[in-house]
């Protein structure tokens, strides 16, 4: 049934609600969200969701869907908490199935991709796939067909995928919606449209994906391939730090080798211009590191190393010099990678960590900065760290120095 929906006068909102309101009004039964980045899908998809959830003359019940869980934590979950407010009832909220009941009996579940009894179960009235671009079309269908009224997905367009392979656009009961962040520049900071502006001149296909909103292209990815685990196999660790800047973040990842397999972990990214060792230190204490297990930090700030190693930090010697990037690029795509499901920051960076092309569409030896963070503390402790192994010098080598036998 399609009823009139109010908004409240304290609800802060973009012109992208009115357009969802319309198609949910109207009938339609699919509705497209492609944009760029700060274009407010999500948020606002989620605003419309608490609408109907509250206003619906009959109980619904109502899907959030993203690929992992820890994806939904950060985003889609942390929007609806936002959103809610005040209007938030505590007994109501699940936090362990992660299941909001509405006092008019609509029910509200947020689950993930990967959790295959999810996919084929129950039925829906309402489904939002979140970051569709990152589920198979064949788990999609699977959730659209146990949905009753209205299904809404929202992606960037990095590249194109099932739903521009299958013009699932041109559908009579469907609509497309194209948004970027200056359909909510009403609500949103002038140092934020400043920051993505400045990437039209510095990185042209991230402009077009997340400014412009419009399809990219992944040719040129540095690491092209890997896959997501739910946690860390048991195995020595070894760590990776990429230190920060005014605007960049300061990264600590852990790493697992089991033969040709490496397994990540993002242990914290962290953006602080005033960062001090000292902080970084408490960073890695809150994450659980091992002191006794070595730590290969960008090797450009020597002076940061020896202060940690004066914190109680056993700080290995990383691998510099000429052709060291190459070097320590190749090196971590000698394994099958993977990354913990609550890695999000350094899974987004994975995926869009690309050599630049020139202005003839020529990939270059420059590579995407504002993707790399995460990847250099890995690439850092990939390409520095040895093995125990018998008959192997085990510390820490210069690049292009190979490790030395023992003496027999």
């Amino acid at each position: 049934m399609i009823t009139e929906t109010k908004t409240k006068p304290q609800m802060r909102a973009t012109h992208l609600l009115g357009k969802i309101l319309k198609a949910w009004r109207t009938g339609k039964r699919r509705l497209w969200l492609e944009g760029g980045t700060w274009a407010s899908k999500t948020y606002t998809t989620v605003q419309f969701l608490k609408l109907i959830a509250e206003n619906h003359p009959e109980p619904l019940t109502i899907s959030i869907i993203s690929e992992t869980i820890p994806h939904l934590k950060r985003g889609a979950i942390r929007d609806f908490l936002t959103i809610m407010g005040d209007d938030l009832v505590e007994r109501y909220w699940n936090k362990t199935d992660f299941i909001y009941h509405f006092p008019k009996g609509t029910i509200l579940e947020f689950f993930s991709a990967d959790m295959p009894s999810k996919l084929r179960g129950g039925r829906r009235d309402v489904l939002f796939v979140n970051e569709a671009n990152n589920i198979s079309y064949d788990s999609f269908r699977e959730l659209d067909m146990r949905t009753r009224l209205f299904t809404i997905a929202d992606w960037n367009p990095v590249s194109e995928f099932w739903f521009h392979e299958n013009q699932l656009g041109d559908a009579p009961d469907a609509v497309y919606i194209h948004s970027t962040y200056s359909d909510a520049i009403e609500v949103i900071p002038q140092s934020v449209v400043e920051d993505i502006e400045s990437y039209e001149a510095k990185d042209p296909n991230w402009w077009r994906v997340y400014g412009l909103g419009l399809i990219g292209k992944i040719e040129g990815l540095v690491y092209p391939n890997f896959k997501q685990v739910d946690e860390l196999p048991e195995a020595a660790q070894f760590y990776g730090l990429d230190f920060g800047s005014l605007v960049d973040p300061t990264v600590g990842t852990a790493h697992i080798i089991k033969g040709d397999n490496l397994y990540s972990k993002e242990l914290f990214y962290v953006y602080d211009a005033e960062i001090t060792n000292q902080k970084i230190s408490m960073h890695l204490r809150a994450a659980g590191v091992n002191p006794r297990c070595p730590i290969f930090p960008d090797p450009d700030e020597p002076k940061s190393a020896v202060e940690l190693r004066q914190l109680g930090w056993t700080v290995g010697e990383t691998v510099k010099g000429k052709g060291s990037v190459e070097f320590g690029t190749k090196a971590v795509n000698n394994y099958y990678q993977h990354w913990t499901k609550d890695s999000l920051k350094c899974i987004k960076e994975q995926r869009n960590f690309r050599y630049i092309a020139d202005k003839n569409g020529n990939l270059t030896d420059e590579t995407t900065h504002r993707w790399s963070h995460g990847l250099d503390s890995r690439r850092y402790a990939v390409s520095s760290y040895r093995p125990v192994t018998a008959g192997v010098n085990s510390r820490p080598v210069r690049y292009g120095v190979k490790p030395l036998r023992r003496a027999e």
